[in-house]
């Protein structure tokens, strides 16, 4: 299953990259009624500016981006000659603070009176120490006041994350080759695992590989059962390549399925079409899963379908936005997101089938390309 998408290595992101996104961040600050953001080590930290700390730790790293005035990033003098390295170090500021000095004083001094979007992966205890410093200041999680911030894909962000995708691809046509039967869920999603880093994943997040009962449970991973001829199985897996996301989701059944394991496969597959076709700019998000969720209701199962239909992907592989009732965020062309319905029977069985998905000027545009007819394995 050779795919052209896996073959280029992508350029790295530049300092030009690096500076647009920052002014697109302080613009977006702005006309959300905030005076900055406050940017620490984590996926924001690295979209804005390309660094990531080689360990993060209790020493407050933070990168301040004023509406007005220049970004500032103040770190520890010891991990200093790291951040002047990365790719984005020219497009901002640079501040230390040496060990046994106080760090949030120094921050402090980056920072005025006013309302900040902090991210959600900052320590408690630098929100707590600034908070301490600057007790007229007010602070706000990133995706609360900025869902959006990464969630629009340029188009070198779209050539990783089909990349990612196709190698799941790959994984996925591999993994249809070996036994099931007999071996147990921990060895298959070993095996998992093992193929996507040969397919070019750097990083392995999840394998799911639930098998009979087990699948009825949507985040179950791995154990030691022992997958039997006639289990169906749920295999969800997915990680990082070049620096973004895969996460797909198939069900395959051991030996031949039942009429009912027949019937409601083909429910999940209906439901994953519908949710894509609902895919179109302005469009809210909540409309994919009313859609997808739709079908499985209208045939008798929506007291079985127990999560929301899909999140967005990016640098990590959750993130926003999310498909689900209640989120009135149009679509716009660039975002990514899964489309994963799914069907749990508790003692029985699940299926679940999950593809990433683009939004285009004209609709949706499928990240995965294996089939969603179930696949029958030995």
């Amino acid at each position: 299953m050779t795919d052209r998408r896996m073959q280029a290595e992508p350029a790295p992101f530049t300092a030009a990259d690096f500076a647009a996104r920052l002014q697109r961040a302080a613009r977006s600050a702005e006309s959300a009624g905030l005076t900055g953001l406050l940017l620490t080590p984590g996926p924001d930290l690295l979209y804005l500016t390309g660094y990531a700390p080689v360990a993060i730790t209790e020493r407050i790293t933070m990168l301040v981006v004023p509406v007005v005035g220049e970004p500032t990033m103040i770190v520890p003098r010891l991990e200093r000659p790291d951040a002047e390295e990365t790719a984005g170090a020219s497009v901002f500021r640079l501040a230390d603070w040496p060990d046994g000095s106080d760090p949030y004083e120094a921050t402090a001094r980056l920072l005025g009176p006013g309302r900040y979007a902090l991210s959600d992966s900052a320590w408690a205890m630098h929100l707590l120490g600034l908070q301490g410093r600057l007790p007229d200041t007010s602070y706000v999680s990133m995706t609360t006041a900025l869902p959006m911030l990464r969630a629009i894909k340029d188009d070198d962000e779209l050539a990783r994350l089909a990349a990612a995708g196709a190698a799941a691809d790959e994984a996925y046509g591999e993994i249809l080759q070996v036994r099931f039967a007999g071996r147990s869920e921990t060895d298959i999603g070993n095996d998992l695992a093992t193929l996507l880093r040969r397919f070019g994943h750097s990083q392995v997040d999840f394998t799911v590989v639930g098998s009979g009962p087990n699948g009825a449970n949507p985040h179950h991973e791995m154990g030691d059962r022992i997958v039997e001829r006639g289990d169906m199985v749920v295999l969800d897996f997915g990680g990082l390549k070049h620096g973004y996301g895969s996460d797909t989701t198939r069900t395959v059944h051991v030996g031949e399925p039942t009429e009912e394991e027949r019937e409601v496969h083909e429910i999940v597959r209906r439901a994953q079409q519908a949710g894509f076709e609902a895919v179109r700019p302005g469009v809210e998000c909540q409309e994919v899963d009313r859609a997808a969720r739709a079908v499985i209701t209208d045939a008798g199962y929506g007291e079985y379908f127990i999560h929301r239909v899909g999140h967005g992907i990016g640098l990590t592989t959750h993130e926003p936005p999310y498909m689900v009732e209640g989120e009135r965020q149009p679509m716009q062309p660039g975002m990514c997101f899964s489309i994963e319905p799914g069907i749990y029977l508790p003692g029985q069985f699940g299926v679940r089938i999950e593809d990433i998905v683009t939004v285009t000027d004209e609709g949706g545009r499928r990240l995965n390309r294996t089939p969603h007819d179930m696949a029958i394995v030995e």
